[in-house]
């Protein structure tokens, strides 16, 4: 499977951005979905997963509240509402997708296939 995220930008603090993935190849709805991110200086960050049907997800508490992952199973994409951003959430962001043979809650931080990144940048 092939992604390609998009939607990344500058935004004032509070503020909010949408991300999208755009997943192209066979059988998106077998696939768990991701957003990892990675900052300046650290390292990569597993922020949120959605299980194969879209029934289950997983955020890391950093974003916990203020971030919402939704996918759509007939666009193929994944989307990442982001909302109250702050500078600390200024990073690189992928999009991910794993295999699931099972709908479980997607709590595993491995993914086999990465998008490129967008960048998001959340001035003060």
């Amino acid at each position: 499977v092939q992604l390609q995220a998009s939607g990344g930008g500058l935004v004032q603090a509070g503020g909010s951005l949408r991300l999208s993935c755009a997943a192209s190849g066979r059988a998106f709805s077998t696939y768990r979905m991701g957003w990892f991110r990675q900052a300046p200086g650290k390292e990569r960050e597993f922020i949120t997963a959605i299980s194969r049907s879209g029934r289950n997800t997983y955020y890391t508490n950093s974003v916990k509240g203020g971030f919402t992952i939704s996918r759509d199973n007939i666009k193929n994409t994944v989307d990442l509402q982001m909302n109250s951003l702050e500078p600390e959430d200024t990073a690189l962001y992928y999009c991910v997708a794993h295999y699931q043979r099972i709908d479980v809650a997607p709590t595993g931080p491995n993914f086999d296939y990465w998008g490129q990144g967008t960048q998001v940048t959340v001035s003060s």
